[in-house]
Parts: structure tokens; C-alpha cells; sequence
């Protein structure tokens, strides 16, 4: 990618790191896929009335906001609820770098260059030395709740690569039409009718601060801006960029929370850098920009 573009790649990347910490201090007292809809909600509203619709199918919309939005946050958020750490939950999640390569190449036929394969797989070996750094102590039904989110955001990251959708702000609006009902109906079957109303009576100034956060940086900025890349880009030239993530989340948990990385965590981190740097230098032939669809 040229410069302009890594630039806007490491924003993504801070604000998605800090968006973990944010989504755990604003669900408090209220259940995760109320919260969920909430938030999407927010990010349709009132902008669906001044963002003009993408030039894709209603099936397309229809499948990014079932994966990359319903699909990955409600694990996630579920994750959260049942005790996945968020700076630790930062870093599960980027298990869709992996995830979005190897569908990819599968459908897509975007097979990665040599530099950039040693460059996913240094990344994830990172991952791993992180996770074994912190031990056995997070449930193990979390885990395996962040891991399918990031099944579903990878997912949903071939999806956008396949479309080609010139524009990201469009798609990110229009196919979060798709989440806030099936949200609301799974937090009624999940939580029940006096869960929900409990949920309400709970959301306070500081799940609407985190509301708003999440809607508008997150998704409304933060997606734009990452759907875009992926429709000018190979895939394996945006997606590494993601691995600064979780060293932003648990940077963050450990200024804001206390929560002191090990040393594990650190060289897992390192590595994790360094995979990013492999997988992101300019090869002898230059990385050549999708072509507008």
C-alpha cells in the first residue's frame, strides 16, 4: 500500500484497539446483544438518510452485515459477557489476519507472496506466545466465542475484497440495516423480556458514551476506512496491518486498567511487530493496486 494508505490502516488500528476497552466499561448492566443492537442503531441512523447506498446487491449488504457486524460483534460481546479480558480479547480476535488470507486465497484465488505468508505466520506466532502468556485462566467458552468472531470477520472480509465496493462509508452504513432486529430477537431469546427491560432501565451516560464511540469511530470511521482499503487492495496487503490491534488494546488495558503485561506478553508483542514489518515491506515488485471496479 502507499503511504496515505498505511497511514490510514494504523488509525484503524488505534481505534479498534481502544474500542475493546470501551465496549467493556459501557455494557455494564446491560446484556451484550442488547448493547449490540444499540449500537447498530446508531450507526444506520440517521446516516442511512444522507449515505448513498453502495452499487451492490442486497445479497451482498445483506451477507457483510451478517458476518463482518451481527456474526463478529455478538460473539464478541458474548465473549466479553462471559469474561474474555478485552485487552486479551484484542488480541484473539486478530486470529482473523490468518483466517482472511487462507479464505482468500481459497476463494478468491489471492494467493499471498512468500514475504507475506512469513510475515502472517511471524504475526501469529506472536499471537500465540501472548496467549500462552496468560496462562489458563480465561474461560474457555470466551475463547472459543472470540474465536468464531473472528471466523465471521474474516469472512466478511472476502466478502468486501470479492464486491469491490468503491467507497467503504456506504457499505458500513447500509449493511448495518441487517443487525439491530436479529440483535434485539436474540437478546429476548438469550436474556428474556425482564433481561431486556432490565438492560434498558440500565443504560446510563456510560453506555451511551460508549454507544457512540463504537458507532461512530469504530464502525462509522473505522470500517469506511477498512472496507475501502480491502476494495483497492489485496487482501494480504490490508489485514497485517491489523495486527497492531492488540498491542494498542493491551497497551491501553495496562495504562487504564492496571493491567501489567507479562514478559511473555511483551516478546509476544515484539514478534508480532516484527511479522507485521515482514509482511509489509515493499517486495522488489511492488504491490500493484486492485483495479477499480
Amino acid at each position: 500500500m502507499d503511504r496515505r494508505d498505511s497511514l490510514l490502516a494504523a488509525l484503524v488500528a488505534l481505534i479498534w484497539g481502544v474500542n475493546f476497552l470501551v465496549i467493556d466499561w459501557g455494557m455494564v448492566g446491560v446484556p451484550p446483544l442488547l448493547f449490540l443492537a444499540f449500537r447498530f442503531v446508531a450507526v444506520a441512523l440517521p446516516a442511512v438518510f444522507l449515505v448513498r447506498r453502495p452499487p451492490v446487491s442486497w445479497r451482498v449488504l445483506t451477507v457483510v452485515g451478517l458476518t463482518m457486524s451481527l456474526g463478529q460483534f455478538s460473539l464478541l460481546y458474548l465473549a466479553l459477557d462471559q469474561g474474555m479480558p478485552p485487552g486479551l480479547a484484542g488480541l484473539v480476535l486478530q486470529a482473523q489476519v490468518v483466517f482472511t488470507v487462507v479464505l482468500s486465497a481459497a476463494a478468491l484465488r489471492e494467493v499471498p507472496s512468500r514475504q507475506q505468508t512469513l510475515g502472517v505466520l511471524l504475526g501469529f506466532s506472536g499471537l500465540m506466545v501472548i496467549a500462552a502468556g496468560r496462562g489458563g485462566s480465561v474461560p474457555l467458552v470466551a475463547l472459543l466465542l472470540t474465536l468464531l468472531a473472528a471466523l465471521s470477520w474474516a469472512t466478511g472480509n472476502v466478502v468486501v475484497r470479492a464486491a469491490k465496493v468503491p467507497g467503504g462509508l456506504g457499505l458500513t452504513v447500509w449493511s448495518a440495516l441487517v443487525v439491530p432486529v436479529p440483535a434485539l430477537a436474540l437478546a429476548l431469546v438469550v436474556d428474556g423480556r425482564s433481561g431486556v427491560a432490565d438492560g434498558l432501565a440500565a443504560f446510563g451516560w456510560e453506555a451511551a458514551l460508549s454507544t457512540a464511540y463504537t458507532a461512530v469511530l469504530a464502525s462509522l470511521v473505522g470500517y469506511a476506512i477498512f472496507n475501502s482499503l480491502l476494495a483497492r487492495w489485496p487482501a494480504a496487503a490490508v489485514v497485517p496491518w491489523i495486527l497492531l490491534v492488540p498491542v494498542v488494546s493491551m497497551s491501553a488495558a495496562w495504562v487504564v486498567l492496571g493491567d501489567t503485561p507479562a514478559p511473555g506478553e511483551v516478546a509476544g508483542g515484539v514478534v508480532m511487530l516484527a511479522g507485521l514489518l515482514v509482511a509489509l515491506r515493499r517486495p522488489a515488485a511492488a504491490v500493484v493496486r486492485a483495479p477499480a471496479s
